[in-house]
């Protein structure tokens, strides 16, 4: 398994990755696939020495990837970043996303990072144990702000202060 920064090349597979975890309603506000094009603004707005978008390749696959971003997008935040992580289907459950988040963990301090925030649904239990398991702590609860198909649902904040 192989951590890289993302390269313009990767769109497809990102895109195609994030979009499988639509159906499911459990880890994305986004009701309706997106496509390349649309993601475009976001891929270029990452940066490998502030906000990275790495990938995970299992077998020169790519099977995964994490989105540093900032957060509220305000100067007082800079040393805060939300990260995402996604993981293809057929790689779910075989620690990729721990190997992400150890290496979002570990870099973070070179990044000028010293706040890790991550917002998942209160029923995606796999992340949240996945973000429990490295020390993040729950910081807030939205309750129902999210409408996915007529069910609302609660938004978890999990941070991690480094």
């Amino acid at each position: 398994m192989t951590i890289r920064d993302a390269t313009e090349a990767d769109l497809p597979a990102i895109v195609a990755i994030y979009n499988s975890a639509i159906p499911n309603r459990l880890a994305t506000a986004d009701l309706e696939p997106v496509s390349c094009e649309s993601r475009l603004s976001w891929f270029h707005n990452r940066s490998p020495s502030k906000h990275p978008l790495w990938i995970i390749e299992v077998e020169d696959v790519v099977a995964g990837w994490l989105s540093f971003q900032s957060f509220y997008g305000r100067p007082a935040y800079y040393a805060t970043a939300e990260i995402s992580i996604y993981i293809a289907p057929q790689y779910h459950r075989r620690g990729l996303g721990q190997q992400l988040l150890t290496q979002a963990i570990h870099c973070s301090p070179r990044l000028g990072i010293k706040t890790l925030l991550s917002l998942i649904f209160a029923h995606n239990l796999p992340s949240l144990k996945l973000f429990q398991k490295f020390n993040f702590q729950r910081w807030g609860h939205l309750p129902k702000v999210a409408d996915l198909d007529g069910v609302e649902c609660d938004l978890i904040i999990m941070g991690l202060k480094l």
